[in-house]
């Protein structure tokens, strides 16, 4: 069943009188649900605050606290977006420069099936990925720089093309490459090996599309993992039998994949940047305590110890 449209002022009685939400200034609520919407801002926001029996808002909770939470998931994401983005562009240099290397400069070679690991499973993400390749090569229309080599060179170089193509095809193209230029490839990255690098592309990848439409991030689960690694052990993360029980399927899992793709100084400034987000959050009142807030982000109490440790 649908729900009913509603007025702002409809909102505001029934956050107020239907759930038992303390909303002190009406006139700046109704501004904020202007600028964000109902579904963005309490849809997406509300389940932390409420009584799960009542499915009321807990006693003392008020609008401020909602906006708090969406405001620091909003700067959240802005940050992980940042230095994702940065992995997202290294690795897109990294294959196209290792690939145009080994088979050349003319857009024939990265449409040839022969060029990646055509067997088996991978056939199907191979067919679908030059698909999508050589439609940007014959019908896209959209990118200056594409149109500018086709009517120019009547060649697209993969280097050319990489700009146009999302941080997911990147990753399916790193999973189906040639395991020498996998190999390569990985070794740029300190202590990841290429199975390792893979999943980690995979999984930074789904935060990342998070992240670029505007859902929320602080508490979003992947169902894909990262593997296990040293890092994992060195920072005494508590297991839930033999599994971690933070850094596998959570938030803490994409700051640990950024360690280990980031170079040493760019994570430094990364971590630092999260916690003083961590820091102004938690010195205002808002209703949830530390230790839950670090819990439904899926970080370990000792989080921002990450950068004592080496990779290996």
């Amino acid at each position: 069943m649908s729900k009913e449209f509603m007025t702002y002022d409809q909102q505001i009685n029934k956050l107020k009188n239907e759930k038992g939400l303390f909303i002190g200034d009406e006139t700046h609520a109704k501004e904020v649900l202007k600028r964000n919407s109902y579904y963005s801002l309490i849809s997406g926001y509300k389940e932390i605050f409420k009584n799960k029996i009542t499915k009321k808002y807990k006693d003392g909770v008020c609008f401020e606290d909602i906006e708090s939470l969406y405001e620091f998931d909003r700067a959240l994401r802005e940050v992980f977006l940042n230095y994702i983005l940065k992995v997202e562009t290294q690795i897109k240099s990294l294959i196209s420069y290792s690939f145009c290397e080994k088979y050349g400069e003319q857009q024939q070679e990265y449409l040839q099936h022969s060029n990646y690991e055509y067997r088996g499973r991978n056939k199907k993400d191979i067919n679908k990925l030059i698909g999508i390749l050589g439609r940007y090569v014959n019908d896209n229309e959209e990118y200056t720089y594409i149109n500018h080599a086709r009517k120019a060179h009547n060649n697209i170089p993969l280097w050319v093309l990489m700009n146009a193509l999302t941080f997911g095809n990147v990753s399916v193209m790193y999973k189906n490459l040639t395991q020498d230029l996998k190999i390569k490839i990985s070794r740029e990255y300190k202590s990841v090996n290429e199975s390792q690098l893979e999943s980690l592309l995979k999984y930074v990848v789904r935060y990342r599309n998070v992240c670029a439409h505007g859902e929320r991030l602080f508490s979003y689960r992947n169902r894909e993992s990262i593997p296990n690694f040293l890092l994992h052990e060195k920072m005494a993360i508590e297991k839930k039998g033999a599994q971690y029980k933070y850094g596998k399927h959570d938030l803490f899992a994409v700051v640990i994949a950024l360690k280990y793709m980031l170079g040493k100084e760019e994570f430094v400034i990364f971590k630092n940047k999260l916690a003083y987000l961590l820091m102004k959050y938690f010195q205002e009142e808002h209703g949830i305590a530390r230790e839950r807030m670090l819990a439904y982000m899926g970080f370990p109490e000792n989080w921002a110890s990450i950068t004592r440790y080496r990779k290996t």
